[in-house]
């Protein structure tokens, strides 16, 4: 029986990392840079972002944060101040040691050394904090809520488009209270606006949770993350909440004068999303044809595409296209007006279709001679078979595309959602189990393996280490707990609290 042929090769079943970067090239979305490990994020993928900022922006404004800008370049000094924090990035950190270049032979020498080094933004808890200490005076200073849309760079050693690369953007929220009341409050608040944010608008249900001691932001209390399923199994972070206690606090002097008069630390939070986030739409929603989106995230929602047999045909029928342009531009979608493309370009229909296939725009309209006739269309959905066609009327476009669209968004959440919980155990009890579970059965294809396993834990960071050798991580102990007692799976001690295991990006 002959394999059936798709537009994106090797497919899922494959080979999934070779997949995934063909997706990537096939839908336009970003290239390799010159820069060891960036990225050139070209305008397809440029409009992803843009629509998730714009809604995650909104979001973050409603619960009374405001955008704000801190440098780049922090000094050396800063991250010195707060020991763990130091010591986590330290491997990741880019430096700046010198101010200007000289010619001497022909090359460019680096001259000028600094006083002090500059690190390259890899967060801004530092940087943000000493800013923080001169604004706090008063307990009526606070709470201050900002987030920051930026770039930050650490350095990868294996780097990966959108899931890991050397520079990256992302938005980080920065908040300081009066008390740890307030400052757990705010942590979860945002954790939330993740959850809501990551299923109603990428379809990419997620699980919230708290990290291990282990895996916790350099310098936190506590962090909370929200853990996402992509289809090869794997899991993937896609948003992390931080509470910082009073450290960043102490270490960068933010104290203010409480209403009885008495000097106090405050308490902070820290929290963000990336680009990675679009890699983790790229693996849970696409296909072996291509990139799939969520219509909320699309640059274009539908594409217009004219079937022009002749030359003496084609102005009528591109004004046939505006009409429709026209009426669906006046439709709104989840609060916005449609955004509709024309495709207009001199090449062959097949090869324009599969175009806009491979980039996953949700919706396709044909119009051709006979449709102009029938004062009707044809429209392709990107999450049904290429050639399924559906006819609409004129009159029933601007109603029938909206409900299809919100159709698409709701489906790829659900698929994403049956295809997460099928791979989720719960029955495996012991460590050779669960060993057996990870244990790639084809060693050709060591990334393979079985998803995640729910189960019992003793809370003892020393497991950690003994998921190691089977490259599998603690990724959360999930927040809604069902109060059930049991037998850790790795050590068989007793244990009150369930987590979710995982191989991971």
């Amino acid at each position: 029986m002959s394999k059936e042929k798709t537009a994106i090769s090797p497919t899922r079943a494959d080979d999934y990392p070779e997949w995934y970067q063909q997706v990537i090239k096939a839908a336009d979305l970003a290239e390799n840079s010159p820069a060891r490990g960036c990225m050139v994020i070209k305008p397809w993928g440029w409009g992803i972002w843009e629509k998730m900022q714009k809604d995650l922006d909104g979001r973050i404004k409603a619960t009374g944060h405001e955008n704000a800008y801190f440098p780049l370049f922090i000094p050396l000094s800063f991250l010195e101040k707060e020991a763990a924090h130091v010591e986590g990035f330290a491997k990741e950190c880019a430096v700046v040691t010198h101010h200007r270049l000289e010619e001497r032979d022909g090359k460019l020498i680096p001259t000028g050394e600094l006083e002090e080094p500059l690190i390259v933004r890899p967060t801004s808890e530092t940087i943000i904090g000493d800013a923080y200490s001169k604004w706090v005076q008063s307990y009526r200073d606070l709470p201050i809520l900002i987030n920051q849309w930026a770039n930050v760079v650490r350095w990868e050693m294996r780097p990966r488009l959108f899931l890991r690369t050397a520079e990256f953007l992302w938005q980080e929220g920065h908040t300081v209270h009066a008390s740890e009341t307030e400052a757990l409050e705010e942590v979860f608040t945002a954790l939330e606006m993740y959850r809501s944010f990551s299923e109603e608008v990428l379809a990419i249900p997620v699980i919230t949770g708290e990290k291990t001691p282990g895996e916790r932001f350099p310098g936190a209390d506590n962090t909370y993350c929200i853990e996402a399923m992509m289809q090869d199994k794997k899991a993937l972070q896609a948003g992390t909440s931080h509470y910082l206690g009073q450290n960043f606090a102490k270490s960068s002097g933010i104290r203010f004068l409480d209403r009885d008069s008495e000097l106090k630390y405050a308490f902070t939070t820290s929290w963000g999303v990336s680009t990675r986030l679009i890699g983790a739409l790229i693996m849970t929603h696409s296909d072996d044809n291509g990139l799939r989106l969520p219509p909320r995230v699309a640059p274009k929602q539908v594409i217009i595409l004219p079937v022009v047999p002749d030359a003496t045909r084609e102005a009528e029928i591109f004004a046939y296209a505006e009409e429709i342009a026209a009426n669906l531009r006046q439709v709104t979608f989840f609060g916005s007006n449609l955004d509709v493309h024309i495709d207009k370009r001199d090449i062959r229909g097949g090869e324009k279709n599969w175009q806009w296939i491979k980039k996953g725009a949700p919706v396709r309209i044909e119009v051709g001679p006979r449709d102009l006739e029938k004062r009707a269309a044809v429209l392709y959905r990107r999450d049904q078979e290429p050639k399924e066609k559906h006819f609409l009327s004129f009159a029933d476009i601007t109603t029938r595309v909206p409900e299809i669209l919100a159709e698409m968004q709701n489906g790829y959440l659900n698929a994403a959602r049956v295809f997460r919980d099928e791979n989720i155990r719960t029955d495996i009890k012991d460590f050779d189990e669960f060993r057996a579970f990870f244990t790639p059965k084809d060693m050709n294809k060591p990334e393979i393996h079985g998803g995640f396993v729910l189960a019992h834990w003793c809370e003892d960071d020393a497991v950690e280490a003994t998921l190691a050798e089977l490259k599998v991580t603690i990724r959360c102990i999930p927040l809604e707990q069902d109060g059930s007692t049991g037998r850790c799976v790795i050590t068989g001690r007793p244990a009150t609290k369930k987590a979710i295991f995982a191989k991971a990006y």
